[in-house]
């Protein structure tokens, strides 16, 4: 059987050996770069819960985090620890490492034994066989493996990534549903004092019947309104606890009351569409399957007329009926004879799907550059319009208030102008919390028109918010 060895070319086997040692498991199931891209795009922790302890970390992190009202980031940081949807991705993943393992470990020997006698002959024979073109190829099969690898961990990463943009998506949606939901609750109770007064003075004849309908119907609207308000919200917040992976005690998690201030200044444009194009993972992963695919054309060119090479050594013993032993050794190859298949659909396979990749590429840049400039100008133009509320409206909506106190206080204005007056000033906070609620989910679509983690920005884009309804028209 030492003979059978000398037959491989031992620069072959060497190169066989030297690969299969390299190809082995990472310890953290390649989640390095998850985590790195999540730490160095939104700034929170990546983790795959694997074992035990590590199920014993996301809780104790969980039970911290819950143990005060959650801000956006908290709920970020909470889905992405118990989102088990997530966790399925980072298992795809580790599946994906297996797969780079097995594609970097030289093909297998086949060992083959027979034994044939009869009338006082017999005839045994040993035989390794190896697919050689395997071997060969196995360099280049192996880069192309780790560039696969490469890119399912990017893949894994963008699912991080866009779990976090859904969550603030979800996180803005339910704390400005609580909001309305208490404004609602404010002009409920206005309109239920409003349509009392108008029936007692409907009663005395002191109102007429198209007046105390007008209070009636507001007052019953606003009733309706406010429950669907409250399913809203109700819904909101369901939706953020299933993101969020959380069940059992964990469904009394804590929100605020209102959404957060509006930063003091916008994010200025001029690098938005460089760094949409240099950080978006999506467009990474892109360029990675190119690079992939190229390589994949390559072998296929090299390989195009010869797909099957095996190589086998052969030790054979005979013996005649007379005793007499004989030993044979030799090799066994086996090839292809590329009289029929050339290899030209193999190419041309590997030709279209590398153009596919190549005209894939460049409408996703294309589309990245034009998403990034869109979601700037919706950014800029929902902090204007809520900066607008904040600063003009709701301002002077308080000074019309305080002075119609104090026209009533005189005995200027009777108590119907003070509660139109009162109508006319929930309207404006409601627009208000609209507008703010549009900035920072504009403010989200940004993020992810840069990193990379929208799902389809068509769908979530905010709608503009126009100036409040003047109730008193109706």
């Amino acid at each position: 059987m030492t003979g059978i060895f000398r037959l491989a070319p031992a620069t072959a086997l060497a190169a066989a050996l030297a690969l299969g040692g390299c190809a082995s498991f990472s310890p953290d199931g390649g989640m390095s770069v998850v985590a790195d891209v999540t730490k160095r795009t939104i700034n929170k922790e990546a983790t795959a819960v694997r074992a035990a302890e590590d199920g014993d970390r996301v809780r104790a992190a969980s039970r911290r985090l819950l143990a005060r009202p959650l801000n956006a980031d908290a709920a970020v940081q909470l889905a992405l620890l118990n989102n088990k949807g997530l966790q399925a991705a980072y298992d795809e993943l580790a599946l994906s490492e297996a797969d780079l393992v097995q594609d970097s470990l030289p093909p297998n020997p086949t060992f083959s034994l027979s034994h044939i006698s009869g009338d006082g002959a017999f005839e045994a024979e040993r035989q390794v066989a190896g697919d050689i073109l395997a071997l060969a190829t196995l360099p280049a099969r192996s880069e192309i493996a780790r560039d696969r690898f490469h890119q399912a961990q990017l893949k894994a990463a963008l699912a991080t990534l866009r779990l976090a943009t859904d969550v603030r998506r979800t996180y803005v949606r339910t704390v400005a549903a609580s909001e309305l939901v208490a404004l609602l609750t404010e002009a409920q109770s206005a309109a239920e004092a409003t349509a009392q007064l108008a029936r007692k003075l409907g009663e005395t004849g002191a109102l007429n019947r198209l007046d105390q309908a007008r209070e009636q119907v507001f007052y019953a609207e606003t009733t309706a309104e406010l429950a669907s308000a409250r399913q809203a919200a109700a819904s909101a917040r369901e939706r953020l606890t299933r993101l969020m992976g959380l069940w059992g005690d964990d469904l009394a998690f804590r929100l605020p009351d209102h959404l957060p201030e509006l930063p003091r200044q916008p994010l200025t444009e001029p690098l938005v569409e460089a760094d949409a194009v240099g950080h978006r993972v999506d467009l990474q992963i892109a360029r990675i399957e190119l690079a992939a695919l190229a390589k994949s054309l390559s072998l296929t060119e090299a390989t195009r007329f010869v797909n099957l090479l095996d190589l086998a050594g052969i030790d054979r013993t005979t013996r005649d009926p007379d005793g007499r032993k004989f030993s044979e050794r030799g090799v066994d190859v086996q090839f292809q004879i590329p009289i029929f298949d050339g290899g030209e659909v193999r190419v041309r396979q590997a030709v279209e799907s590398y153009n596919l990749a190549f005209n894939r590429l460049t409408e996703k840049a294309v589309n990245i550059r034009s998403e990034a400039r869109d979601a700037y100008r919706s950014y800029r133009s929902t902090y204007d319009i809520a900066r607008h509320y904040q600063r003009e409206v709701l301002p002077l909506r308080q000074i019309i208030s305080d002075e119609m106190q104090l026209r009533y206080s005189s005995m200027q204005v009777d108590v119907f102008a003070l509660l139109v007056e009162a109508r006319q000033r929930i309207a404006s906070r409601r627009a208000a919390i609209d507008a703010s609620s549009n900035f920072f989910l504009a403010q989200t679509e940004l993020s992810a028109a840069i990193n990379g983690g929208s799902s389809g920005a068509s769908e979530n884009a905010p709608q503009l918010t126009a100036s409040a309804r003047d109730p008193s028209s109706d």
